[in-house]
């Protein structure tokens, strides 16, 4: 489970005055409290959404009233999330024998970012605070008794947690001893003993990541050395000794998934590469050897980096491959899932199901249906008698005969590269009608990409009688190396050239108003906003920046301290500073320095605890342009992060967007 991204990945009301003032003396705000917009502006703001809508912002962006659902190893209970009437999700416990309903965690002032099961008596969650992104791991009974904080110390985050079966230990990575680089440490998750398994020494070419076997031995490791090549080294296991099995570049891939635990060789491995390939693939491996046994699964349009193994019970047997290509894809290997994926495809057909969770012997499985129509919806499907059976409606009040769809599209750029994306059509635009555009670029933006299912904001959009185009741009993962690093030091620029095509395409199908085109993202979305504003300023009628970059050489100098290893690499996907060509470059990408061409309506959002993007790159464009006599409407959340996880502020966010839009489109 990677608990945090380790290079971007990527997700309170401010009121008055008096109490900013308030709180103020209790503790300085991160940025500029001053800047911030009054509680009269947005709600002045949020008014502009009129009109005898069948849907509110809360059917789309209020949690649902349960979620979540988990089996116990010995599927003897269910846990899953429920929501009490001030928003927080607590984690019950169901005893499925006796139907006995058990609280187990309590969700307080921050959220339960996840949770799961670590044995059949004991739960884990992971909390950060209000966003801050240094994540603890908590452990508890499932009747929420002999709760520990297995990470106490201060400042740290964790950068994986690996649960070892059938023991009471957890294997952990997090920066302890150096805030910049992670070590591995041995976990009880009944007494919290802590155990250091091994020394990460060399900042300057610190260890990256740890292999470990499903018994917890450190099996192998992998070295960044000087920020962009890349070791894997091995354990002999008849020496103890470890070798080094291969050096590639950054932009190359060559990741253990796991060990074949079904095959007799202790050396051998599922494996993810794209060396000797633009596209990445799974290949079984013999790491001592350092040989290719088999090539097990490629496809020549989409990267494939993901599969499912069964557990003891049958042996670590492979179940399926699976990718994201024009939609999500599943491949059947083993006999039990052919059987599982046949049945489960004759029941929900063009729909996409997963397995979200099951018992140790894969006696009961949750299934998780969805579709770009659907939320979502659990089935209990019994492998014994084959049969399925509703669980749970994540979202009852979105019929999906109201929904509108999501169509894959292709197209060619301007230098013709192909490029592929989605756009989603209100029923005004299906029948016909040319209707208001937001375009809606993903954040990353490298190794991202936006796929094909039910979204929230695409669909409350719809209910507006808006379309969303969303556009896999150059720089963009899974459509192999070559696509992606053709995106490399073209951030602003093709990148955003891309986008831009991808708006005509739209235009010349007959979908859009041209007139009516608005520019909205988070992250790197929303520096895609900025510079959409700046680059084509005629092209969009407003734009809302939510936690995006704005200039820069400030974006860099404030990377927190674990993302400083990987800091060559940024030079090489957006620009070297260093070098002075590309300072220039990255000084005319940089909207905070361009803010004279913007001239159409901006809206700027931003979580105030964020530690990738930091606040002060919201605050240095609102004071900016509003320098300039740019009135700037400026939504800041004292309790978020990178994005807003709490409810309240969700929903407020999306209405004061739906607000902005219409009060600019109906300009």
């Amino acid at each position: 489970m990677n608990l945090n991204s380790k290079i971007l990945g990527i997700t309170q009301v401010v009121i008055t005055s008096l109490m900013m003032n308030a709180q103020t003396t209790d503790k300085k705000l991160p940025g500029d409290p001053t800047l911030v917009s009054s509680k009269a502006t947005i709600e002045k703001l949020i008014s502009y959404d009129k009109g005898n809508f069948k849907y509110k912002v809360e059917d789309y962006f209020a949690r649902p009233k349960a979620s979540q659902f988990k089996l116990s190893p010995d599927g003897q209970y269910l846990s899953y999330k429920e929501k009490d009437k001030d928003s927080k999700n607590h984690v019950y416990v169901k005893d499925l024998k006796s139907g006995e309903i058990t609280k187990a965690l309590v969700e307080k002032d921050d959220l339960i970012r996840s949770y799961g099961w670590l044995d059949k008596k004991r739960l884990f969650y992971t909390q950060d605070k209000g966003g801050n992104e240094n994540i603890h791991l908590y452990a508890a009974d499932i009747d929420g008794k002999n709760l520990k904080d297995l990470t106490p110390f201060e400042g740290i985050t964790l950068n994986s947690v690996r649960l070892i079966k059938d023991t009471e230990f957890v294997i952990v990575s997090m920066n302890k001893n150096n805030k910049q680089i992670f070590e591995p440490y041995k976990i009880n998750f009944n007494t919290g003993e802590i155990t250091q398994l091994y020394e990460n020494k060399d900042v300057k070419s610190p260890i990256d990541d740890y292999l470990f076997d499903r018994q917890g031995n450190l099996r192998g490791y992998t070295i960044l050395e000087n920020g962009l090549t890349t070791k894997l080294y091995y354990k002999d296991l008849q020496t103890g000794k470890f070798n080094l099995v291969k050096s590639t570049d950054w932009k190359d891939t060559f990741s253990v998934i796991g060990f074949n635990d079904n095959s007799k060789n202790k050396d051998e491995v599922y494996l993810v590469t794209n060396i000797g390939s633009d596209k990445s693939r799974i290949v079984l491996y013999d790491l001592k050897k350092n040989a290719i046994i088999k090539e097990v699964y490629s496809n020549p349009t989409f990267d494939v980096s993901s599969i499912a193994q069964a557990g003891k019970s049958r042996n670590y047997e492979l179940d399926y491959i699976s990718y994201n290509g024009i939609k999500n894809e599943t491949i059947p290997v083993s006999k039990f899932y052919k059987e599982i994926h046949d049945k489960l495809t004759s029941e929900f057909g063009d729909k996409q199901f997963g397995i979200a969770s099951s018992d140790d012997k894969n006696e009961k499985l949750l299934v998780v249906v969805d579709s770009d129509k659907l939320y979502g919806k659990y089935y209990e499907y019994d492998t014994k008698t084959k049969t399925t059976k509703l669980l749970f409606d994540l979202m009852p009040q979105l019929k999906e005969e109201d929904m509108a769809e999501m169509r894959p599209i292709e197209f060619k750029s301007r230098d013709g590269l192909t490029i592929h994306g989605y756009i989603t059509l209100p029923k005004a635009a299906t029948n016909g009608e040319k209707v208001p555009l937001i375009v809606n670029p993903h954040g990353g933006p490298q190794g991202i990409r936006d796929d094909w299912g039910f979204n929230p904001e695409t669909q409350l959009f719809a209910s507006r009688g808006y379309a969303t185009l969303q556009v896999n741009f150059r720089i963009s993962g899974g459509y192999g190396k070559e696509f992606q690093t053709s995106g490399y030091k073209q951030i602003g620029r093709k990148a955003m050239d891309d986008v831009e095509d991808g708006v005509k395409y739209a235009i010349s199908q007959g979908w859009v108003d041209k007139d009516k085109v608005a520019i909205y993202g988070g992250s790197h979305g929303g520096y895609a906003t900025l510079m959409g504003l700046i680059k084509t300023p005629d092209l969009y009628s407003c734009g809302v920046d939510y936690v995006g970059v704005s200039n820069i050489f400030t974006f860099f100098d404030s990377f927190p301290e674990y993302w400083k290893p990987y800091k060559e690499m940024v030079k090489q996907i957006w620009y070297d500073l260093d070098n002075p060509e590309e300072a220039k470059i990255a000084k005319e990408v940089s909207p905070v320095f361009q803010i004279d061409k913007i001239k159409k309506p901006l809206f700027v959002v931003q979580g105030a605890n964020d530690p990738r993007v930091n606040i002060n790159e919201s605050d240095q464009i609102v004071k900016a342009l509003r320098s300039k006599g740019f009135e700037v409407p400026y939504m800041v959340k004292y309790d978020e992060g990178h994005g807003f996880g709490k409810e309240p502020n969700r929903i407020e966010f999306y209405k004061s967007m739906l607000g902005f839009f219409a009060e600019n489109f109906n300009k």
